[in-house]
Formats: C-alpha cells, structure tokens, sequence
C-alpha cells in the first residue's frame, strides 16, 4: 500500500492559528484512501520539527512526503520547487533560536530540487478552484528547513518522493487586510496536490517559470 506522510505546522509569531496545521487535519479527517495517509502538525522550531520529521519518516517509511506551511502575504497555494541548505532566521522560532547562516545538514549539498511533480500539483489545484503557482524559494526559515530535510532523508529511498506546499492565511483567521484564502478552499488544493504527488509518475512539460 502506498504511504503518505502530509505535514503542517503549529501557530507562530504571535498567530492564534496556521492554516497549514487546520488544512492537514481537515485533510485526514476527510480522507478516505485507498492510500494510507500519516498526517502530523509540527512544531515551528528549527531543531525539533528536524527530528521530528525524520523520525516519521523513519518510522512509516512514506512513498510520498508533503510538508505544507504558512506563506504569510502569499495570494495562491504554492508547491515549492527548490530548498536550500541553509537557515538564515529573521524572526526567533518557537523555542527562541534564531539560527544566522548555518547550514541544514553539513556536507551536503547546497540545494536540492523536489521530487513531487510541482507543475503537476500546481495544475491540479487550479483545476480544482484554488488559486496556485509554483514558487521558486521556500525562504530561510523552518519551512526551508523541513523541506530540505525530507529531501535529503527521501534521497536514498529509491522511488520516494517529498516535496513542500506554502498555503496563505485563512480568511477566517487571517490579519486585518492580508491575502487569504477560505480554509475550505487551502483543504480542496491540499486534497489535489496529494492525489497529483500519487497519481502524476512524470511532471508536466510546461513552462512554470518566473521573471523576478
């Protein structure tokens, strides 16, 4: 049986609420397989979302791994298509680290491409009503950084896949005058971009790219 592993993560800097930590569980709650789905929220620190994610991915041994987080200013669901090897953090996480130019992971390489079809997923959740697009920087900060750790765990396994989705803000919990999507809707393009991941063995041979 195929094994999913989607991943969200706890508030932070300051928010009540992560639409990526709701979407997840929203998610499970309506999946209904025949693939088994692993659904875990994650804590905004640096260190522990790292050995947490291992030790799932560790523990379940999953042939498709997405990691989602909030993309705070962001008007579309975006798949991620690169994560580097460093964290540079502007803000504290969770537990109050604030690593500067440190890398992920020490002697490996300084980036690595997903490994989900992100054209795929992209198309996907717009076919579904969700605004989307492919991003080309997952940032500096823990959403980077959980990114480039799956890659690197998954890089050994043959046929194992991961990749990270950046959701906006909930409309329902979203700061006054913010980009937001209904939370329904961020749950619908999750939904599609994980049956692309099983489904698309190939990514779509489309141009995706950006100016700027």
């Amino acid at each position: 049986m195929t094994t999913v592993l989607l991943t969200g993560f706890e508030p932070f800097a300051g928010d009540a609420t992560n639409p990526s930590g709701d979407a997840v569980r929203a998610v499970a709650a309506g999946w209904s397989g025949p693939e088994e789905l692993i659904v875990e929220v994650l804590p905004v620190t640096f260190d522990r979302a790292d050995a947490q994610l291992r030790a799932l991915i560790d523990r379940h041994r999953p042939d498709v791994v997405i990691a989602t987080g909030l993309a705070g200013g962001r008007t579309q669901v975006t798949p991620e298509r690169v994560a580097i090897n460093l964290a540079d953090a502007r803000i504290p996480d969770n537990d109050g680290a604030q690593p500067v130019d440190r890398p992920i992971v020490e002697g490996a390489p300084a980036a690595y491409f997903a490994t989900v079809p992100v054209k795929a997923m992209a198309a996907a959740m717009g076919e579904a009503g969700v605004p989307a697009a492919v991003s080309y920087s997952a940032g500096t900060f823990v959403c980077n950084h959980v990114m480039f750790a799956a890659l690197h765990a998954t890089a050994s396994t043959p046929g194992a896949r991961a990749g990270f989705v950046h959701v906006p803000y909930a409309s329902e919990d979203a700061p006054a005058g913010a980009p937001s999507l209904p939370l329904d809707d961020i749950v619908r393009a999750l939904e599609s971009a994980v049956r692309a991941a099983i489904d698309v063995p190939t990514d779509l041979a489309v141009s995706a790219g950006t100016l700027h």
